[in-house]
């Protein structure tokens, strides 16, 4: 290796290290991690057990439109309909092609896959969703949207900035799984250095990384510009080699759901279906994203529209049976965004560049059907330059509400990190006084207390008695099927230190499970991850 003596040290604080990326065509391939097992010098990390000993495990599917979509025509206001016919002669809906979500509004009948969800109370609308000074441009318009902000001086994702402040030694101290997985390349999960998704193609492109991949050494680097450059480039490379595996490792852990015909046959679809595999193969990821193109409709909406609502409506459905099957309803929320919506006028045969839409909800956290703010008017004097739907709800006030009670991210954080100032949350039925978090126990005494710890590729549960007492730990998949008993005996006062796999004698694969301590007076149930 060059010694590089005579660094300039001002030249290395201002290289970005995203740029970098990008200038190498690296960007959107990863984040700088490792895979679980695979790196051996990565096994102690804090980061890690942090992560896997988190509270909740709530999950984000963003489900992207791309193009534009037409939020009239996927809810239509039955509550002026005579105003939505009448500036609509040639793309309108009829009353016979509805189906009705409540006596003032309805979706169309090629989004009747939904109605069951909906029924179920798995399913809520936020009505007229935008902003100040919309956009109408696909790509200033996306920007602003993956980004959370409308200033075009910032280069990071709204996704990005989050995950930068929750994870701010993410290169150095990285996850043993993608922080974000994405089918397609966008800036939503961009940090000012960092890039935190992995984005994903094909199974099969996952293979060939791996028949194709090695592990390079960043030892003996020194602090230098150049070497920093190189320590990273290493570093991205060996990101790819090892997500590829984790991510391939997942999904053949799971198997497809196959309750009727199965998932529809579609790009869209096959792209859910391995997130629903990844998920159930208990990855560890908590947010993905997929995007559903072709919603840029100047013409032949009609039937280019219905097409578009079928597939979004089928997949969404069976995508969310399919995680209520295998136990993760309740842990999973789906949102769609799209860059703006339509205009309010038909142009002949289609529609133009618009302004508010609606954000569809998915999921059994949402506890209940619902529609969320005000839609806006269709009077004339009411429209937006006298052609658009008003916003009613800032798209940035809904990404506040995700991030703050759906992934429990703290308040100030949200407000000064990732948005910038203060949004309000919105009642969508769910929040972080209703977590999905493991038992806890008040007691004027601990019983004891317990974590997992990581050492020389082995998982271990460590135990600490405050007394002498009976002990039960068992072993579950995140199925929730029992996988055995580590332990059944009375452990005297003090730590104690069990290694899972020995315990069950067992040939388990790496991944998440969840270990539940029992005693006479506490249980309680963690996440660990075996490597």
């Amino acid at each position: 290796m060059k010694n590089h003596k005579n660094c300039n040290k001002q030249d290395h604080l201002k290289w970005s290290r995203r740029s970098f990326l990008q200038s190498l065509g690296l960007a959107s391939v990863g984040s700088m991690a490792l895979a679980n097992g695979k790196v051996n010098f990565l096994e102690n990390n804090q980061l890690s057990q942090a992560i896997n000993e988190a509270d909740n495990d709530r999950i984000l599917i963003l489900v992207r439109l791309g193009g534009g979509n037409d939020g009239l025509n996927t809810v239509i206001p039955l509550n002026q309909y005579d105003l939505y016919a009448n500036y609509r002669p040639n793309v309108k809906k009829l009353p016979n092609e509805l189906w009705n979500l409540s006596d003032d509004y309805a979706m169309p009948n090629d989004m009747i896959s939904l109605q069951q969800t909906w029924e179920e109370g798995e399913m809520k609308i936020v009505h007229s969703v935008g902003y100040a000074s919309q956009s109408q441009s696909h790509f200033k318009g996306s920007d602003n949207w993956y980004r959370g902000d409308t200033n075009t001086d910032i280069n990071s994702g709204w996704m990005g900035r989050y995950l930068e402040d929750k994870f701010p030694n993410y290169t150095s101290d990285p996850l043993a799984y993608p922080a974000a997985i994405q089918f397609g390349a966008t800036n939503v999960f961009s940090g000012d250095e960092t890039e935190y998704n992995f984005v994903v193609e094909t199974i099969s492109k996952l293979e060939s990384i791996l028949d194709g991949g090695e592990l390079y050494s960043l030892d003996g680097l020194t602090d230098c510009t150049y070497d920093d450059k190189l320590y990273y480039a290493r570093a991205v490379t060996n990101t790819v080699n090892s997500y590829a595996e984790v991510i391939y490792e997942h999904y053949h852990n799971s198997t497809d759901f196959t309750e009727g015909a199965g998932y529809p046959d579609n790009d869209f679809s096959t792209k859910l279906n391995v997130i629903s595999r990844l998920i159930k193969g208990g990855i560890g990821t908590k947010i993905f994203m997929v995007t559903l193109g072709g919603f840029d409709t100047h013409s032949d909406q009609l039937n280019r529209h219905s097409l578009l609502m079928t597939k979004l409506s089928e997949t969404i459905s069976y995508f969310h049976k399919d995680l209520n099957a295998s136990g993760y309803g309740d842990k999973v929320l789906t949102m769609t965004f799209s860059e703006f919506g339509r205009r309010v006028r038909d142009n002949g045969t289609g529609t133009d560049h618009g302004v508010a839409a609606p954000i569809l909800f998915f999921g059994k956290g949402l506890n209940g059907n619902g529609f969320v703010g005000n839609h806006a008017s269709l009077e004339e004097d009411q429209l937006y330059r006298n052609r658009d739907l008003q916003w009613q709800t800032d798209f940035r006030q809904v990404y506040a509400t995700v991030l703050k009670e759906w992934l429990c991210v703290d308040t100030s954080t949200v407000d000064a990190v990732v948005l910038g100032q203060e949004y309000t949350a919105l009642d969508l039925g769910f929040s972080c006084n209703s977590s999905l978090s493991t038992p806890t126990f008040t007691s004027t005494q601990t019983a004891f207390t317990t974590n997992a710890i990581y050492d020389a590729g082995q998982t271990y549960i460590h135990l600490s008695n405050n007394n002498t007492q009976h002990v039960v730990i068992n072993l579950f998949d995140l199925n929730g099927n029992n996988l055995g008993q580590i332990n059944n005996t009375l452990l005297t006062h003090g730590p104690h230190k069990f290694n899972i796999k020995e315990s069950l004698n067992q040939n388990l694969d790496k991944g998440f499970y969840i270990y539940r301590i029992t005693t006479n007076s506490k249980t309680v149930s963690k996440k660990v991850m075996l490597i």
